[in-house]
């Protein structure tokens, strides 16, 4: 009994093991492995959705000629569960997340790099293509120079509203004012100059700064008090002469 519980084995002095025959390995060997959805994901066959957590006995490998700083990239096999369709998915180390790769889409992509990485993409194609062909590249230029007419037209306009609200010192203001003020006044003592060059009607103007002179007085001007005049009596008749004016009457 005790013999089949045998722990060491017995090596032969001859023993080579560089001699043993070694099993053929494919390249990519794949692995059977537990794995969690770490993403929500669509199935692109029967549209089911797979939610992040969902767990798999997948198989997994490494994707052969991608590596990222040493680091080697690996992909995943897993099923659907409504339809049973092959969904792969890879690790991405560059961002530490994933990429769904083959028959699902990721429902949501949290980041902004991937977009900024697509619109490069798309780009570079633009410009690829735009530079092989002629017509596109005249195309190109006129657009690029009417988007410069765009630009430098909106960019006077808000020069313009920027001057409009900027702040002017008062002391500007009343300077500006007193400016006009004398230009006005200039203008209309050379209009009256030239209106009253040799008319007998001109008046000069006499400054506020001048000095007020006393006319000299040769007449002495007396006022004196309207007289009144004597009020003439009015002749009154005599009794008698009345009574004989009525007695001649009868």
């Amino acid at each position: 009994m005790g013999e089949r519980k045998v722990l060491n084995k017995y090596y032969p002095a001859d023993f080579d093991p560089s001699k043993l025959p070694k099993k053929a390995r494919p390249k990519n060997n794949q692995q059977k492995v537990r794995v969690m959805l770490p993403m929500t994901v669509c199935c692109d066959t029967c549209h089911e959705y797979i939610y992040k957590g969902k767990k798999f006995n997948s198989r997994k490998e490494t994707v052969e000629g991608e590596e990222y700083l040493g680091i080697k990239i690996y992909r995943f096999y897993i099923k659907c569960t409504k339809c049973s369709s092959e969904l792969t998915f890879k690790t991405d180390p560059e961002h530490s997340d994933y990429n769904a790769e083959l028959g699902c889409t990721r429902n949501f992509e949290p980041y902004s790099w991937r977009s900024q990485e697509e619109a490069e993409k798309e780009k570079s194609k633009k410009k690829d293509e735009i530079e092989s062909d002629a017509i596109a590249k005249l195309e190109q230029r006129t657009k690029q120079r009417k988007n410069e007419m765009e630009d430098i037209e909106k960019l006077d306009e808000l020069r313009m509203l920027s001057g409009r609200n900027d702040s002017v010192p008062v002391d500007r203001v009343f300077e500006a004012r007193r400016l006009e003020e004398e230009a006005a006044k200039k203008e209309e003592e050379e209009l009256a100059s030239i209106v009253f060059h040799n008319s007998k009607d001109r008046v000069k103007k006499i400054s506020d700064t001048a000095p007020i002179q006393p006319i000299p007085i040769t007449k002495k001007i007396v006022k004196g008090l309207p007289k009144k005049k004597k009020k003439t009596a009015l002749p009154v008749a005599s009794k008698e002469d009345d009574l004989s004016a009525l007695i001649g009457n009868y």
